[in-house]
């Protein structure tokens, strides 16, 4: 399968003040389409900043970050926005959903942002995506009135409201039981097999092995990639 994301010697530094934190070192990397890859290591070593750089929302300070065709690096801010919205799906571990919207609404919005599909089909797309999530019966409830695994599913419903070819996600069952947990990974592997493009920062090693691949980010660098056999 061909690459949807090419990471070549990325480096990425924040300054605070005088001093210069290293945080990604030298990353070269290729996903395939298609791919499920889980991204474990300590925490505060580069695995949701390496996120941002795949998403846009942060740049490298040197190298090349080439993802879906689209070399991030070259792109201007209002360019970067516009492509984001298109081409990825993010789930955050806090959902993220607005509060004063009911979950149709959310799950609508970024058609209505982004404005791929015409207006009149917005509404049954987000209709068939809370369906896929197994969240039909809750579609006029805010998330607040909802459980926090309901409102994951829904922020993964939301993220593929434009049907983007990758989806990202950064520590999406850090606030589930183990049980919703599990739901939200499994429904992660059927988008998969659906031929979608999955990259999971996670500290739940047990739940990582259900990807098909595992990296392994430490003191910035890759110290491990893996290709994950399936039972």
């Amino acid at each position: 399968m061909p690459d949807i994301i090419q990471l070549n010697n990325v480096h990425k530094t924040y300054t605070l003040g005088q001093l210069k934190q290293p945080v990604l070192k030298d990353i070269s990397l290729s996903i395939s389409v298609g791919e499920f890859v889980a991204i474990v290591g300590p925490s505060g070593n580069g695995k949701s900043t390496l996120l941002n750089l795949l998403t846009g929302i942060d740049r490298a300070c040197s190298g090349q970050v080439i993802v879906n065709g689209k070399a991030l690096h070259q792109l201007r801010e209002e360019q970067l926005s516009i492509w984001r919205g298109t081409n990825v799906g993010i789930v955050f571990q806090f959902f993220q959903l607005l509060p004063s919207l009911n979950l149709l609404q959310n799950i609508q919005l970024p058609m209505d942002f982004v404005g791929k599909l015409p207006k009149r089909e917005r509404l049954e797309r987000a209709k068939y995506l809370l369906n896929l999530v197994g969240l039909d019966d809750q579609a006029k409830q805010l998330p607040g009135q909802v459980s926090g695994g309901q409102q994951q599913r829904a922020a993964i419903a939301r993220a593929l409201a434009n049907d983007p070819a990758l989806i990202v996600a950064d520590e999406p069952t850090g606030n589930l039981d183990t049980a919703t947990a599990d739901a939200v990974f499994m429904l992660f592997e059927k988008l998969q097999q659906q031929g979608k493009t999955l990259v999971i920062v996670t500290h739940n090693e047990a739940l990582a092995q259900s990807a098909t691949r595992r990296i392994v980010i430490n003191a910035g660098r890759i110290s491990e990639d893996q290709y994950l056999p399936k039972l």
